[in-house]
C-alpha cells in the first residue's frame, strides 16, 4: 500500500496534522511526518518530495498557516497528488493561509480542504489511494 506524506510548515500545525494521522491509523494506511518548511527548510523540502514517489508515497498532504506557500512548493516539485490544508492563524483566522492554499497557478495543482480540515484531507487521500488498492 502507497504511504501518505504529512508534511507541516512548522511543529504549530501539529494539533491539525495529528487529526489526520488518526484518520490513517484508523484506516490502517501508512504514514510519515515531517517538518519542512517552504521558507525556512526550501531545499530539504524539494529534495524530500522529489524522492517521495520512489519512496512509496502515493499521496502528500502539506499542512501551513498564514502565508501557506508549503502545498505549492511540493506540488511543483512532484506529480503525486498533493492536498493543502490551510491552518489557522491568530491575525486573520486561517482566511489567508486558505487563499494562499487555493490560489495556485495554472499547471500546479492542489487540492485544498477547509481551514484545520485535517480530517478530510486524510479521508480524501485514503480515497486517492484506494483508486488503486482495492482492498482499501
Amino acid at each position: 500500500m502507497k504511504k501518505v506524506g504529512l508534511i507541516m510548515g512548522s511543529d504549530s500545525d501539529l494539533p491539525v496534522v495529528q487529526k489526520a494521522a488518526g484518520v490513517l491509523k484508523e484506516l490502517g494506511i501508512p504514514y510519515e511526518a515531517h517538518v519542512y518548511s517552504a521558507h525556512r527548510t526550501p531545499a530539504e523540502a524539494a529534495e524530500w518530495t522529489k524522492a517521495a514517489r520512489s519512496e512509496g508515497f502515493g499521496v502528500i498532504i502539506a499542512f501551513a498557516g498564514m502565508a501557506a506557500h508549503l502545498a505549492g512548493a511540493i506540488a511543483a516539485n512532484t506529480t503525486l497528488p498533493v492536498i493543502g490544508v490551510p491552518c489557522k492563524s491568530a491575525a486573520l483566522e486561517g482566511m489567508d493561509a486558505l487563499l494562499a492554499t487555493v490560489m495556485m497557478p495554472s499547471g500546479i495543482p492542489v487540492a485544498t480542504v477547509a481551514i484545520d480540515g485535517g480530517k478530510n484531507a486524510a479521508l480524501l487521500a485514503a480515497e486517492m489511494i484506494a483508486l488503486s488498492d482495492p482492498e482499501l
